[in-house]
């Protein structure tokens, strides 16, 4: 074979390698025109979307809660052009409830979970999961048309620039041990456990919900506030209650996400707002109970 043919011949086996990574590319692009966003590749192959509630002004304790902090829906596919599975968790007001669930449920998604994650907060916002699998695109649009039943903001806003937070954030990650990173004037922390999650036949990334939750937001005059949710086996929820209470975190939910998960999960929110140091203080004290991840 001359150099010019088997130039070609490289040439053409290198675009059928390439066409199935190509195919999925262009699939998930159709889930990005369904959502009317583009969504974001995490860790574990996991294609996430966001739709931040900034049409809610909700206060918690005199704190105005910033989307970032506690008020971020979001949907997360793992699969490929073709077929995936979809869970996410939507941000909610009462009234918005009912009408969701009955536009997911009439367009074939499962409602896993509706509950709070934070107590007094002023309008009370409620927390609505879901999953479903198929087509992603079809699921897409089925989540679009459920969020038209809220007010939820469906135009994409460009992210801002300014990612100062008002807070010491290296001396946040120094105390917890981790990593965090900035978003919408927020620090977050997202801690995965040791073990694989696994729902039915599929693990379940830390990017679809499974990791520990820590965010941090300025409350003004050296304070922070402190919100999230440890992600716990049911013999490490109870420890975790007492180190966060003998640390003055409030615990103010304890609920399940999913259904059918492997190991059985539980997750417990919590609400702080105090000095830095002594928030993390007492979430270090309570990942000391949790069997998480270490780099």
């Amino acid at each position: 074979m001359n150099d010019r043919r088997f130039a070609a011949a490289m040439a053409a086996l290198t675009l059928i390698l390439s066409a199935p990574a190509l195919a999925a590319e262009v699939e998930w692009k159709k889930v990005d025109e369904a959502l009317g966003r583009q969504g974001a590749m995490q860790p574990g192959e996991v294609y996430k979307f966001s739709f931040p509630r900034s049409d809610l002004k909700v206060t918690v304790d005199g704190v105005a809660v910033k989307p970032a902090l506690a008020l971020g829906s979001w949907v997360a596919f793992k699969g490929d052009g073709d077929h995936a599975t979809v869970m996410g968790d939507l941000v909610l007001t009462e009234n918005e409830v009912a009408p969701v669930m009955k536009q997911l449920v009439q367009d074939g998604l499962e409602v896993t979970a509706v509950h709070n994650h934070t107590l007094r907060g002023t309008p009370a916002t409620l927390y609505m999961h879901i999953a479903g699998m198929g087509d992603p695109a079809k699921l897409g649009q089925a989540i679009l048309g459920a969020l038209a039943r809220s007010k939820t903001p469906l135009e994409a806003t460009p992210a801002s620039s300014n990612q100062d937070v008002g807070l010491d954030t290296a001396a946040l990650e120094q105390a917890l041990g981790q990593k965090g990173k900035a978003s919408g004037g927020v620090y977050q922390f997202s801690i995965p456990r040791a073990e694989t999650i696994k729902d039915g036949d599929m693990a379940v990334p830390p990017a679809m919900g499974t990791a520990i939750a820590i965010n941090f937001q300025s409350a003004g005059t050296g304070k922070a506030a402190t919100t999230g949710d440890f992600v716990l086996k049911a013999e490490e929820v109870n420890p975790v209650v007492q180190a966060l209470l003998a640390n003055g975190l409030e615990v103010t939910a304890l609920h399940t996400h999913m259904l059918a998960e492997e190991p059985r999960l539980y997750f417990m929110h919590f609400w702080g707002v105090d000095e830095p140091g002594k928030l993390t203080a007492g979430l270090k004290a309570a990942l000391a109970k949790v069997n998480i991840a270490h780099s």
